[in-house]
């Protein structure tokens, strides 16, 4: 199934060059030149996806990711950048993008991570996949095809990649998680990513579902090993009897 692709690069060739390799996937695709315009493109069109570039006019990527963001809008977002700082990876990441690309890059590559996005959100299926089990550890609750989260009955707003992790920790309580197990839920087995992106999530999502982030009791840390996601109830249970 093809998808409705949305470019915003202000560099007039690398926009060209990334429509062509979109369309020759079958892709239909939008290019827009700066911040704005992408906000404003996304809210009216609705795109599968969102390929933006960091560094661009009137509001840069980071911006535009913030505003999106704000407004509940999980679109897979793939963003491009010049800057190759592992900071500038966690900022993005840390922000709800749900992959990054450095400068230059191969179109082959980026077609691949745009394959990888598209069949994650399940575009690129024919055929309408089995509704998945609702996930509970203790009071914290994963419902996969709602794309929905929430801890003692309030809700808890995730980006994409959170959400990945935490669905896959639900999915087999009190199983460690190494990092690059958890690596592989985010991005595929992908040698550029940073063990510190699993990390960064972890983080976030105890700022979520932690009502002592720094004392957690759900997303715990193994250490040397990974993280893990359990019951707090049970927990206390097993180590008073």
């Amino acid at each position: 199934m093809c998808a409705n692709v949305m470019v915003a690069e202000d560099d007039e060739k690398q926009a060209e060059l990334v429509r062509r390799y979109l369309e020759r996937e079958g892709h239909t695709v939008t290019v827009v030149r700066d911040g704005r315009a992408a906000i404003e493109s996304v809210r009216y069109k609705a795109p599968d996806l969102l390929v933006l570039d960091v560094m661009m006019p009137r509001a840069d990527g980071l911006d535009v990711l913030r505003v999106l963001r704000a407004e509940a809008r999980e679109l897979p977002v793939l963003m491009l950048t010049a800057r190759s700082t592992e900071d500038d990876l966690l900022l993005g990441l840390d922000l709800g993008a749900d992959d990054y690309m450095t400068k230059p890059y191969s179109p082959r590559e980026l077609m691949a991570r745009v394959r990888t996005l598209l069949r994650r959100t399940r575009l690129s299926a024919g055929a309408e996949p089995p509704a998945a089990a609702v996930l509970a550890v203790g009071t914290l609750v994963v419902d996969p095809d709602r794309h929905e989260v929430s801890v003692e009955g309030g809700p808890v707003d995730c980006t994409p990649g959170e959400f990945r992790i935490l669905a896959a920790m639900a999915a087999e309580p009190d199983r460690v998680f190494t990092r690059q197990r958890l690596l592989e839920e985010l991005h595929g087995f992908d040698r550029y990513i940073s063990d510190r992106t699993v990390d960064v999530h972890i983080m976030n999502l105890r700022k979520k579902i932690e009502p002592a982030p720094r004392r957690p009791a759900r997303l715990l840390t193994v250490f040397g090993v990974g993280y893990k996601l359990t019951d707090p109830a049970k927990s206390a249970a097993r180590a008073s009897s």
